[in-house]
């Protein structure tokens, strides 16, 4: 019997040191960057816009302020569809040239 215990903690030690330990679990890798989006954010005071868009999250824009923080903008947002449609149509016309 002590030796089954021996194996037992051999193996779990063996499992604790892998490789596959140090990856992050599941529910961390999956969860969304936006929990809550913000609807009227100045524009003037937003830096820059990253857009992400994952097979388990809807699409998200995260807006990085002047200030270093950084907020969730709700992507139905009027200004926001119109600044899309520009970047779009701007992209559209380098292809076309």
């Amino acid at each position: 019997m002590d030796s089954k215990v021996l194996v037992l903690v051999a193996l779990l030690t063996v499992a604790m040191w892998s490789p596959e330990a140090d990856a992050k679990p599941i529910s961390l890798v999956e969860r969304c960057w936006c929990r809550s989006t913000h609807n009227t954010v100045p524009q003037r005071s937003i830096r820059e816009i990253k857009f992400l868009h994952t097979p388990s999250c809807p699409f998200q824009v995260i807006a990085k302020l002047k200030n270093n923080r950084e907020v969730c903008i709700n992507p139905k947002t009027k200004w926001l569809q119109q600044y899309l449609k520009n970047a779009i149509s701007k992209i559209k016309k380098k292809r076309s040239k």
